[in-house]
């Protein structure tokens, strides 16, 4: 015989000992049935946006966390009602006793009580049933965009649950910055939202219903109205000096990575300037080709696949320092990064074993790359594991730069733009098409010889194709 149980769906580890996550949008409501691997909700974390499989097949009993909330990993975000037996403890999906991990789909939530970190106030309430409030789907919250204004449900005939006393009211880091705007005591307010969560829209309508902060007094009704949307960030305040941003998310990450390569490896730049123009021939050819149709060639292409080949002379630049083991890990494959600019911030995604790769290969692969990172799609799995890099800074009109290693790595390559200048061919002056290559390399692991050995056979193979003969 069976029966419902509730199983918790903790926060799992989504990579490399990420500590926390950012819920951005849920794809269910309470209420909903779903199925196993059902995509249930969207977290952002230092590295990407990753979709969240559901680990349960049965219907959603609470939600408990709002969009916008970073949660710690291994906590409970979500709730399900499945189908069990009688003999089913039905404490689901958390640690089980003695702290062992239980095992999901994407990954394996922490342990309950997680060291080193402050833990949250208990919450003792039980998973509700399904309300009309609730069962509205929450609308989706982008890291990186405005966030627009979400109206909070029409009330409901249960009274809202009512914080323990002694308790602070419960509420959002935003809800709690409106309220600290507009000089609103939490205390005084009731929350509408689950469990007596207060809302934006509890602040907006506590001050809109006559009880005006001291700054507003004296104001007209249009007057407060809007004063409340400047302080509550829903229309712009002309003459405001500076605005703040909070640094998380994918910002968070690269800025912490930067400067731990900028003030741990001894960068070195060079710069080399070359001739390209039998390497735009040479793209020119290609793209009229019967055999690349359908392939999008760029200059990124054709470098990518000259570092690729010139690493095979020099794997010096494709090694990392072990600081902690002393020693230099030489890797015998390359996962080449590629930088790129999203609207959540630098990523640097790798193509996995690209030194195995035909230019066609390479070309599918490099398109998948950017357009899965403009998307905001890139896995964590793609984010890591990198062991050389290339920035191409060229699509911004920028001709050399002193690129940052991405760290664990020897090496990071930056291409300029390619332009037409004056330059000395076969005695005499011409116009071609230039190009400023800019190698930044760790000095601990890449003397100058290396390095210059290195671009030189590069800037050799970008002034002429066919000198990949002799490399290879």
């Amino acid at each position: 015989m069976s029966a419902t149980m509730i199983k918790e769906f903790r926060l799992p580890d989504l990579g490399e000992g990420l500590t926390e996550s950012e819920i951005v949008a849920w794809k269910v409501a309470v209420g909903d049935t779903v199925t196993l691997n059902q995509i249930i909700a969207e977290v952002e974390t230092a590295k990407a946006v990753v979709e969240l499989p559901s680990p349960f097949a049965g219907v959603v009993a609470a939600l408990h966390e709002q969009p916008g909330t970073v949660v710690e990993v291994g906590k409970p975000i979500v709730s399900f009602e499945i189908e069990g037996d009688d003999g089913a403890d039905g404490s689901g999906g958390g640690a089980e006793a003695g702290g062992k991990r239980e095992p999901n789909l994407v990954g394996y939530g922490a342990v309950l009580e997680a060291s080193g970190r402050p833990a949250r106030r208990a919450r003792t309430f039980a998973a509700p049933a399904a309300s009309p409030a609730a069962a509205e789907p929450v609308a989706p919250v982008r890291a990186v965009e405005p966030v627009a204004p979400v109206r909070a449900p029409e009330p409901v005939e249960t009274k809202p649950a009512a914080s323990a006393p002694g308790e602070r009211p419960r509420s959002t880091p935003p809800v709690r910055k409106l309220a600290k705007d507009l000089g609103v005591d939490l205390e005084a307010v009731t929350g509408s939202g689950e469990h007596g969560l207060i809302t934006r829209d509890d602040v907006l309508n506590f001050v809109g219903g006559g009880d005006l902060p001291s700054a507003m007094q004296g104001l007209g009704a249009q007057e407060a109205a809007g004063a409340t949307a400047q302080a509550a960030g829903l229309v712009q305040v002309r003459g405001e000096r500076e605005t703040r941003t909070p640094i998380k998310g994918v910002r968070k990450f690269t800025a912490a990575a930067m400067v731990a390569s900028a003030f741990t490896a001894p960068h070195v730049t060079e710069f080399l300037t070359v001739d390209v123009t039998p390497t735009m021939e040479l793209l020119a050819r290609l793209k009229a080709s019967r055999a690349f149709a359908g392939y999008k060639l760029t200059p990124l292409t054709l470098v990518s696949k000259a570092v690729l080949i010139a690493l095979r002379n020099h794997p010096t630049l494709n090694a990392r320092w072990d600081e902690a083991n002393q020693e230099i890990v030489q890797f015998n494959y390359v996962n080449l990064g590629i930088a790129a600019a999203t609207p959540r911030g630098l990523t640097v995604p790798n193509i996995k074993d690209a030194d195995r790769m035909s230019l066609m290969d390479l070309s599918s692969a490099l398109t998948e790359l950017t357009d899965t990172a403009r998307a905001g799609k890139t896995s964590p799995e793609a984010l890591s594991g990198g062991t050389i890099s290339i920035t191409n800074i060229g699509v911004f009109g920028i001709d050399a730069g002193t690129p940052i290693l991405n760290p664990g790595e020897a090496a990071i390559l930056a291409l300029g733009a390619v332009r037409k200048m004056p330059w000395e061919y076969q005695d005499e002056v011409a116009l071609r098409q230039v190009m400023t290559l800019s190698l930044s390399f760790d000095h601990r692991l890449v003397d100058g010889e290396q390095g210059s050995r290195f671009l030189q056979d590069l800037g050799a193979m970008l002034a002429d194709p066919g000198m990949v003969l002799a490399m290879v």
